[in-house]
């Protein structure tokens, strides 16, 4: 990857509508060659996926919940079921496996205490855990989805 590949990577994290015209034109190629780095981005998984972002707040979902999770069995076939699990909740934004004092790491977003109490329980009905920490984000001070491309 060289330095006009990161420039696309940066210009497409900050707003993945901009035409590839547009995208050549800022880092200096014209449409072929820039659709042509840009298809073989996406080829190798660099770029993943091109998404729309949603407000949260403004579509009811105003709770963010990082959840800490302890376990007493680290075997294999318990993770793999837990993760089964956890996947399948759509609440859940990112799942972590953690190193240090907490196993895994969770960051939840419900629509209010109600909504994280209903999510509680289904997570602790889901596998056997050993402690369950929730801490509620009280705001949001910085959030972004762009990578720090040098």
């Amino acid at each position: 990857m060289d330095a006009i590949d990161r420039k696309i990577l940066a210009l497409l994290q900050q707003d993945a509508s901009h035409s590839v015209a547009e995208i050549g034109s800022l880092v200096g190629l014209s449409s072929t060659p820039c659709w042509k780095r840009i298809q073989r981005l996406e080829a190798e998984g660099v770029i993943q996926r091109r998404v729309a972002l949603v407000d949260q707040d403004k579509i009811g979902l105003g709770v963010t919940v990082f959840v800490s999770i302890e376990t007493g069995d680290h075997s294999q076939q318990w993770l793999d079921r837990f993760a089964a699990e956890v996947r399948a909740m759509p609440e859940v934004m990112e799942f972590y496996r953690m190193a240090g004092d907490v196993d895994y790491m969770l960051r939840v977003v419900v629509p209010d205490i109600a909504g994280y109490d209903s999510f509680y329980k289904r997570l602790i009905a889901a596998v056997p855990l050993k402690n369950v920490t929730s801490r509620f984000a009280m705001e949001k001070i910085k959030a972004t989805t762009a990578l720090p491309i040098a």
